[in-house]
């Protein structure tokens, strides 16, 4: 609802999510700024069932626009995608407090001041806090107004390292055939060029590109991306592989990693654990290998081995997020 109210996009497209009345896949939109930026937006699940969905959404973001109803403060799910969001490397954002027709001026006072106590001590401290109402509108030019302040202030340099773009979503189009989207990670590509789908030995050309809708014949890094590819199947390609030029990458079981246990976890990590890894819209099973212990306490960090049961392409510095096996939840990442 506030997505629609500040762009005009209603990002929620599936039957479903339009019956339920919650985000179930990454929905997406883009605003233009005064300044004359045009900034592509990622609506992701706020929904605990959905948090895989919500890490694929997170990598790449570079402003999080952090979102709390004034009727319900900060819930379980709330702490965990923060913590998330935390995990990625995001560096900045701005508070959203949604729904304040629906609260007294004390309530909206009081879930405010938790927000700040909450943010704390992290990148959000301090940052901007707009109250909005997405049915009267009220707050919406304010938000606006605050991301063009952000983006006129922020530093867009070119992301080093090859193409890169992680799949989220992969489609056939009738006299085009496979589109495939995602937001590119580093690197730039043209129309013409080849892309290898990782981590399979497929290549294929595109054939085309664009970027929120309009065609271009070139994207760099950090665009919402649709590439449509010439000499590949729709059924060979799914979301989590990842495009990017011939003998750029390698796909590995492997990974060396810095990894960070949070805090909040209630007991010591085994080495050789069974978890979830997510790395840009892949989830995939593997265990952590301790190299220097044999457990670690919560608040620890450490360098690590992931060992993947399905292999991985990924680059130095790339961001991660682990989840625990069963029961699900976040425990760490780095």
């Amino acid at each position: 609802s506030f997505i629609r109210a500040l762009t005009g996009f209603e990002t929620d497209r599936l039957k479903e999510e339009i019956q339920r009345g919650i985000t179930i896949e990454l929905g997406f939109a883009y605003l233009d700024l005064p300044c004359g930026h045009r900034i592509g937006i990622v609506d992701v699940p706020g929904h605990e069932k959905f948090v895989k969905t919500m890490v694929s959404g997170v990598s790449g973001i570079d402003i999080l626009a952090f979102i709390v109803a004034a009727d319900e403060g900060i819930m379980p799910q709330t702490i965990e995608r923060f913590e998330i969001c935390r995990l990625m490397g995001v560096q900045q954002g701005v508070v959203i407090i949604t729904k304040k027709d629906l609260v007294e001026p004390e309530w909206l006072e009081m879930v405010t001041d938790e927000i700040s106590e909450f943010c704390a001590g992290s990148f959000l401290e301090g940052a901007p806090v707009i109250h909005v109402s997405s049915t009267t509108g009220e707050g919406i030019e304010e938000v606006r107004s605050t991301l063009d302040a952000i983006v006129r202030k922020h530093d867009f340099h070119e992301v080093f390292g090859p193409f890169r773009l992680s799949v989220d979503r992969v489609f056939a189009m009738k006299g085009f055939g496979a589109v495939v989207t995602g937001t590119s990670i580093s690197g730039r590509i043209s129309v013409g060029e080849d892309l290898r789908i990782y981590p399979t030995a497929q290549v294929a050309k595109i054939r085309g590109i664009q970027v929120h809708s309009q065609a271009v014949n070139e994207v760099e890094a950090g665009h919402r991306t649709a590439i449509n590819l010439q000499g590949v199947d729709v059924a060979d390609i799914e979301r989590g592989m990842v495009l990017a030029p011939p003998g750029s990458l390698q796909a590995n079981y492997i990974l060396d990693c810095q990894f960070l246990y949070l805090a909040a976890n209630a007991k010591p990590l085994k080495h050789r654990t069974r978890i979830r890894v997510h790395l840009g819209t892949a989830e995939i099973l593997g265990r952590i290998s301790l190299l220097d212990r044999d457990e670690l306490q919560p608040g620890d960090e450490a360098a690590i081995q992931l060992l993947l049961e399905h292999t991985a392409s990924v680059w130095p510095g790339d961001r991660y997020v682990v989840r625990s096996y069963s029961p699900v939840a976040t425990i760490g990442g780095g």
